[in-house]
């Protein structure tokens, strides 16, 4: 059941982890809170995020169905945050995308302010987890000149929820199941215990190279099973439908659109 916190927070942002409402939200007793329709859009689980850092090639599989070596560092990328949308939002291709991936992976929230920090401490930055469909168009971003960004910004192709779950929630980041269905057929089967650079490791290296701020998202990459390491290669279309979870962290669903010029 969905329960309404609008009379004790006013949204689930950067403001909300820096004030320590985290902590407010947990003392109240959530059966006493008002009922919301079951029916009624979920959004994303944090607004108006700073920073969508996302790390590639994270486990070793994909990165070998990908053609490409692991990294010897975390490969980092920016997502632009106007690809954030709710977990069951509609997923719109660009209007000339030909390959269109799907990509579930595991998200996490920084709680607060987390700027050359240890490896020890890392998780004592992190205000919970998320699932998140790192929706990737392929052509854009690899055989385009530049950077990856172009393929991985695209609006709607940032899916994140349908809950954030708080650290205390989850016994072990590293021992989570993660999963993508493509219309009922399950395409990705892994474990975050596959994971070349784990949660710990990924927020204290990142800190090293930019501030983390509160409500701050870092996408720690996917399982193999994307489109891309199919052969041949199997890419999304019209009417597709992706349902994907994470073990603890809930299910999103999301049918396929073409954006009409």
């Amino acid at each position: 059941m969905i329960r309404d916190l609008s009379a004790h927070v006013d949204d689930i942002n950067g403001d909300f982890f820096a004030d320590n409402s985290v902590n407010k939200i947990a003392a109240l007793d959530l059966s006493t809170l008002p009922a919301v329709d079951k029916n009624v859009r979920v959004g994303p689980v944090v607004s108006k995020v700073g920073k969508f850092i996302c790390v590639g090639l994270n486990y070793a599989d994909h990165a070998a169905e990908s053609g490409m070596k692991v990294p010897s560092e975390p490969v980092l990328f920016m997502k632009a945050t106007s690809s954030i949308v709710g977990p069951n939002d509609t997923v719109v291709m660009p209007p000339k995308s030909e390959k269109s991936d799907w990509e579930v992976e595991l998200g996490v929230v920084i709680g607060k302010e987390a700027k050359y920090i240890s490896e020890d401490a890392a998780l004592d930055y992190v205000a919970g987890y998320c699932v998140i469909n790192d929706l990737s168009e392929r052509e854009f971003q690899i055989e385009k000149e530049g950077q990856w960004c172009k393929g991985k910004g695209c609006d709607t192709f940032g899916p994140i929820g349908p809950y954030l779950v708080t650290t205390d929630e989850v016994a072990d980041s590293n021992e989570l199941d993660i999963w993508l269905e493509l219309n009922g057929e399950r395409v990705q089967d892994g474990n975050t215990r596959t994971m070349v650079y784990k949660v710990p490791f990924l927020v204290s290296y990142i800190s090293q190279f930019m501030s983390l701020q509160p409500g701050d998202i870092i996408s720690t990459g996917t399982p193999p099973g994307v489109g891309l390491g199919f052969t041949p290669p199997k890419y999304l279309k019209e009417g597709d439908v992706m349902r994907l979870g994470i073990s603890g962290l809930g299910i999103q669903q999301q049918t396929v659109e073409r954006y009409k010029l």
